[in-house]
């Protein structure tokens, strides 16, 4: 247990992953209401509702099922740069991502193609190898979303198939959890 509740601190060169705080609020609502950043995700900017539960939902995930996501913050200012984490939203998908958790990430625009994801991201990924029980994460794209299904190469994420999700022609990709030395 830390200062911020149920969630391990992860450190990299450059940031801090840590449990949401209420403080994070205004910037994560900032971040999911701008269309830039959700272009390739809903599409749909988040009201300022919307992203209060979002944040309420990642402190659900982290108490109940023991991983959710994380705030990643600037070690160099203190800044709040996006969100990265795994879930279990019990989505309606084709495939099913029944039984693996699913990494999602978004960082605000001034964050976006500075290597922060692929830093964020790999260090959330050696986490779950040491601490999740499942074998295989997943990960589900919008096809176009060229930037992060680039992130998930780097980290290992291999293209499973093109399904669906509601409406939407959908990109799902998988992880094999890693051992030391592979």
């Amino acid at each position: 247990m830390n200062e911020f509740g149920l969630v391990p601190v992860l450190e990299t060169e450059r940031l801090l992953l840590r449990g949401h705080q209420t403080s994070d609020f205004p910037e994560s609502a900032s971040m999911w209401a701008d269309p830039k950043v959700v272009a390739h995700i809903s599409g749909v900017p988040s009201s300022y509702e919307q992203s209060w539960s979002r944040l309420l939902r990642y402190t659900g995930h982290w108490h109940h099922l023991g991983f959710g996501y994380w705030a990643v913050i600037s070690k160099e200012d203190g800044s709040f740069l996006g969100e990265v984490g795994f879930a279990d939203y019990h989505r309606d998908t084709e495939p099913s991502l029944k039984g693996k958790p699913e990494a999602g990430w978004a960082l605000n625009v001034r964050s976006q193609g500075k290597g922060v994801a692929t830093e964020a991201v790999a260090a959330m990924l050696v986490w779950a190898d040491a601490n999740l029980k499942q074998t295989h994460t997943s990960s589900m794209f919008d096809p176009s979303h060229v930037a992060s299904i680039n992130v998930a190469k780097k980290v290992g994420y291999k293209k499973k198939v093109l399904g669906r999700y509601g409406d939407q022609e959908t990109l799902f990709m998988e992880r094999e959890r890693q051992t030391p030395g592979s």
